[in-house]
Formats: C-alpha cells, sequence, structure tokens
C-alpha cells in the first residue's frame, strides 16, 4: 500500500473517530437527566411531570441546581415538596426562564419565570448569579435551550 492511501486513510479514520466523539445535542431535559451531578433535580423533574414540558421546543434557560445544593435544602422542606405535587413544580419552574440566555448575554435584570414570579439576575465580570445562587457551569447547550448548573435552590417568594 502505498504512503499517500495509508495517509488518506489514516485521515478518513481520524475524521470519523471525532465525528463518533461530538455528543448529539438533546434536550434540556435530557441533558439534566445524563448529568450525574444533577441526578437530584432529574428525578424532581419526573416527579412533577415537568419531563415533557422541558422536552418541548422552548427555548428554555434552566438555572439547575445541583445535587449539592439539594442536599443543603432542609429535610423537612423536601419532604414537603415530597407531599405536594404543585409545590414541587412552583420551586423547579422558578428555576426556569421562557428564552434561551447565554452566561454572555446575562444583565442586572429580573425576568419572568415560568412559575410567573421574578427572579433577580446578575454579572459581575466572569461571575453569573441568579436570586443567592452562584452560576458553577455555565452555558449546557441543549436543542431546546441552555443550562446553568447554580451551588444552591432558588425558593419562589409566596403567591398572594
Amino acid at each position: 500500500m502505498s504512503t499517500r492511501r495509508v495517509l488518506s486513510l489514516s485521515l478518513v479514520a481520524l475524521a470519523l473517530a471525532a465525528c463518533a466523539s461530538v455528543p448529539t445535542p438533546v434536550s434540556v431535559a435530557e441533558s439534566i437527566s445524563k448529568n450525574p451531578n444533577l441526578s437530584t433535580l432529574s428525578g424532581l423533574i419526573g416527579q412533577a411531570g415537568l419531563t415533557a414540558t422541558l422536552q418541548s421546543t422552548g427555548p428554555f434557560t434552566v438555572f439547575a441546581p445541583s445535587n449539592d445544593a439539594f442536599k443543603a435544602v432542609p429535610a423537612k422542606t423536601m419532604d414537603d415538596l415530597a407531599k405536594h405535587p404543585n409545590k414541587l413544580k412552583d420551586v423547579l419552574t422558578f428555576h426556569v426562564l421562557p428564552g434561551k440566555l447565554m452566561a454572555v448575554e446575562v444583565t442586572n435584570s429580573s425576568p419572568k419565570t415560568v412559575n410567573g414570579a421574578h427572579v433577580a439576575i446578575s454579572k459581575a465580570g466572569e461571575f453569573v448569579t441568579v436570586e443567592q445562587a452562584m452560576v458553577q457551569t455555565a452555558d449546557i447547550p441543549a436543542t431546546n435551550g441552555v443550562i446553568h448548573i447554580i451551588d444552591s435552590v432558588l425558593i419562589p417568594p409566596a403567591k398572594k
């Protein structure tokens, strides 16, 4: 086999390997379910009946609390949310904005969440916060939006 043919075959094999390693984009719900650091959130999304919503067209921006963030929530609060699906849905939808907001696009503002309440977001240099939570990992792409992993669970204001 000529050197040229071996080189050509090697380049083709390298190109195919590179294509195989590029992850296929998936929905926000699927991206959350595939991230081991978001397993608690994924389970709660299913429990609240929000999986189909977060697989729909969107787009959505999800401020996704990490497993460690959920560990910091008092057990009494988590038990209450488990017993009251509507409260759980309110908490989870308080973490979701309609539309796709990348970290670079964040400005100090109070956009309306899917829950209907407003959430304070801000940016200082490279640091993005939402309410009291810090974004730990920003801009996880999905076919129907973007996910930002945060370090605490956001509790919506009480509805009047």
